[in-house]
């Protein structure tokens, strides 16, 4: 039996101590190894999020362009359809888009008979948007359609990297959009839906 100097046996990789989650079988903290930060791994991560939010659209868009509308139409239909009652003002928050470009959108949608507009009980200038009867069996349908693709997606990634998922996606949003998903989950909670 050879016996291998100390300097030159090799050492087991070098770990962080584990708390009390990653020890029940969790997930490690980010940050605890940072290869994932890598150029090639942060291009990898861009391609993944082109390619899945472009298949993850497809459905929907071949629904809506039957209709002749597009996504900035689905996501007044998901929107309005989540919070309704939403004010245009709220609405253009969180789209992030201009008064003028929610109204190339909008106006076409109320007169087609979609969404509804009416004045606010408190403040009259205030305009409220819910979906018609009409609005909601299109934004059902192509919620359905786009269903589909994430439970697929999250049935074959198992709930830790949902969880994983969820927490990479908020770490995206910028604190306007983590503000407007903290309402609809709060609505969503309140409605037993959460």
């Amino acid at each position: 039996m050879t016996v291998m100097p100390k300097a030159a046996m090799p050492r087991p990789p070098a770990t962080a101590p584990m708390d009390s989650e990653t020890a029940r079988g969790g997930a490690q903290p980010a940050g605890r190894n940072l290869l994932f930060l890598r150029e090639e791994e942060l291009r990898l991560a861009q391609d993944l999020l082109f390619f899945g939010y472009r298949d993850f659209t497809a459905g929907a868009d071949a629904i809506l362009a039957d209709l002749g509308m597009g996504r900035a139409h689905h996501r007044v239909l998901h929107f309005v359809g989540r919070r309704p009652g939403i004010t245009v003002g709220e609405l253009l928050g969180i789209l992030a888009i201009t008064k003028q470009s929610l109204g190339r959108v909008l106006t076409p949608m109320i007169a087609e008979g979609y969404v509804t507009q009416v004045p606010g009980q408190v403040d009259r200038r205030q305009r409220l948007l819910s979906l018609t009867d009409k609005g909601a069996a299109l934004e059902r349908r192509l919620y359905e359609r786009q269903r589909e693709t994430v439970m697929q997606a999250y049935r074959e990634a198992g709930p830790q990297a949902v969880e994983g998922f969820r927490r990479v996606m908020r770490g995206l949003m910028g604190p306007d959009a983590r503000a407007a998903l903290a309402q609809l989950e709060a609505a969503a909670e309140r409605e037993g839906v959460a």
